[in-house]
């Protein structure tokens, strides 16, 4: 881990606490250091994005993870909802889903998602996905500035 690199936080929009537990510990192990958190449903998602209700402090996350099959409000509406908002459009969206659909890929990117990871259903290759995230956003890719 650099000490020089700020710290980046990641936005997991996760409704399942299986997957959310795994994000968290492929991100603990990450090289880049992060803070994680979570919004259960897309509606809490948005309200943390707005900064809104109990969300009030919430920083504007650096990467965001997004489930597209959430209660309340579904992935693929939430990412139009930021994708439509000036303030959060340019924020890095990454569906990671179980969706292997040819339907959701071509929606998720015609509403301007970055990117399209299916989650692996074996526990060392969903650690590797993730890494893979991790690495790319944070340690490659050049984030914008918070808005």
């Amino acid at each position: 881990m650099n000490p020089a690199i700020s710290p980046v936080d990641i936005l997991l929009v996760e409704d399942d606490l299986g997957d959310e537990l795994l994000t968290r510990e492929a991100f603990e192990n990450a090289k880049v250091r992060n803070t994680l958190h979570v919004a259960r449903d897309g509606v809490e998602a948005l309200e943390f994005l707005r900064q809104e209700g109990d969300h009030a402090q919430a920083p504007q996350p650096d990467l965001i993870l997004l489930d597209l099959n959430l209660p309340r409000m579904g992935g693929r509406e939430v990412l139009s909802h930021i994708k439509a908002d000036p303030r959060l459009r340019s924020i890095p969206v990454v569906v990671l889903t179980t969706s292997e659909a040819e339907a959701d890929i071509a929606a998720s990117y015609h509403l301007y998602a970055n990117a399209y990871v299916t989650k692996p259903v074996d526990l060392d290759a969903f650690a590797k996905a993730i890494s893979k995230i991790e690495g790319f956003y944070l340690a490659v890719v050049k984030l914008p500035p918070p808005r």
